[in-house]
């Protein structure tokens, strides 16, 4: 019996094992999957994380639970050995093993492409992890009711202000959506108003959305500047040290919240550490049907997809897949078939996959929606956007889920209690204290009352 092993449980990795699990008999193959985290985040669903439209545990998904012939393994994969067919897994508690395979499919995804910013490491805050997008809506949430306790001045302004760096997907719906919650929030604080707020979008090029075309893009800048948001393309920041915002436009400015969304790096992994080909981009170089290789060289029992794999664009000649959910779900099932044909002598099938456009949210009952030359803004974009996700998120148990937030949302408005205590549990408890008495020793220690005591024995 094979032993297919995958590294990463994303979109591309969860979806290989998930069919896997639906086309392999229990016999034919031992499936195991490798993830420091036990489930798959639905990474779409993150930015109305962020404004509370979803309960942060509806956008992931669940490894142990959904895949049930799969061993999940909790641990970071350091190294790949092709040449021996092992991996090398680092357990949070444990020493780094050997991990031997027949067939490896690597879907580590990307990591947040981080650039030399002096005090960015210090206070900036991801968004590609349900744990970051929480953070950053209980850091909104929190920093609203501390403004309110204050009077005008610079210190109310710094709480309300919130920086955005990076204009791609994740940049611009996590700056409409927070924006969204923040001019919501003003409803239930009477002491502050819109005039407090302060949002930033920095982008270093010259337009937003790459994904969308240049009139599309346009309109958005303007929309959002409409709502009050500060759009400052062309723009890099060049300092972030102790939250004090320096641009390379000029502007200077405080902030209390800074969110770094500036696009994928490669996977230090899959770029540093493995004897697969590589391109210079760090992605694993992988032919039209997934398989590690060239046309002409190809990698026998390697397979991989998603954001770590430079999969051809067989839409777009001489192009590879952009990175987005949309190309991970859709390569992690072919993945899965083609693997499947090869272990019955068959063989497999390209990916090939036109886009079905490009959707965004831009805030409760906003949202923007293009394919080719149709574009869709508005409400219906939103619905668009809310029905598109909600059918893709996988499991009819997370989209039940999902869909109850969001009718109950529609009748009781947005969640906005702050829970960033979760972050620091013990402190309520040792801020208590405990009153300091001498020890007690066994002397002086009461008897038991059902002990009989010296006397009467």
């Amino acid at each position: 019996m094979r032993r297919i092993v995958i590294v990463g449980g994303g979109y591309a990795g969860f979806y290989t094992a998930w069919k896997l699990e639906k086309q392999l008999s229990p016999h034919e193959a031992e499936l195991v999957i490798i993830d420091p985290r036990p489930y798959m985040t639905y990474q779409p669903f993150l930015p109305e994380v962020s404004a509370g439209s979803i309960e942060a545990r509806h956008a992931a998904v669940s490894l142990r639970k959904h895949l049930e012939r799969t061993k999940v393994v909790a641990g970071t994969v350091t190294s790949i050995e092709h040449a021996t067919k092992t991996v090398t897994v680092r357990p949070a508690d444990a020493p780094d093993y050997a991990l031997p395979y027949d067939v490896i499919v690597v879907t580590a995804g990307a990591v947040t492409r981080k650039l030399p910013v002096p005090g960015a490491d210090d206070v900036a805050i991801g968004m590609k992890h349900v744990e970051e997008a929480v953070a950053i809506r209980d850091r909104l949430l929190t920093a609203f009711d501390r403004a309110a306790a204050l009077p005008d001045g610079p210190e109310r302004r710094r709480l309300l202000t919130v920086v955005f760096v990076g204009g791609g997907f994740s940049g611009v719906e996590g700056f409409s959506e927070l924006l969204s919650l923040a001019t919501d929030l003003l409803r239930q604080y009477p002491e502050l108003s819109f005039s407090d707020l302060s949002f930033h979008l920095v982008e270093a090029n010259q337009r937003i959305l790459p994904e969308v075309t240049d009139r599309p893009g346009a309109w958005v800048v303007r929309h959002l500047e409409q709502r009050g948001g500060r759009i400052h393309l062309g723009a890099r920041a060049v300092s972030l040290e102790g939250g004090h915002v320096v641009l390379s436009n000029g502007e200077e400015f405080d902030a209390n919240l800074i969110v770094w969304t500036a696009g994928n790096g490669a996977h230090p992994v899959i770029a540093k550490h493995t004897d697969l080909p590589i391109d210079e981009r760090g992605r694993i170089v992988v032919r039209p049907d997934l398989r590690v290789g060239t046309e002409d060289a190809p990698v026998e029992d390697a397979w991989a997809a998603g954001d770590n794999a430079a999969v051809p664009d067989l839409a777009v000649a001489g192009a590879t897949t952009v990175p987005n959910a949309q190309h991970a779900v859709r390569q992690g099932k072919r993945l899965a078939a083609n693997i499947v044909a090869v272990l019955d002598g068959r063989r497999p099938r390209p990916y090939r996959h036109a886009s079905l456009g490009a959707v965004a949210t831009l805030g409760l009952g906003r949202g923007i929606f293009q394919y080719k030359g149709l574009v869709i803004t508005g409400l219906l974009a939103w619905v668009m956007h809310r029905g598109y996700h909600v059918l893709a998120i996988p499991t009819w148990e997370r989209k039940f889920r999902v869909l109850l937030v969001w009718i109950s949302a529609l009748f009781a408005g947005r969640d906005i209690v702050s829970l960033l205590s979760v972050q620091t549990p013990r402190e309520a408890f040792v801020a208590a204290g405990v009153p300091s008495v001498a020890p007690v020793t066994r002397a002086q220690a009461p008897r038991d009352s059902h002990e009989p005591s010296a006397r009467a024995a």
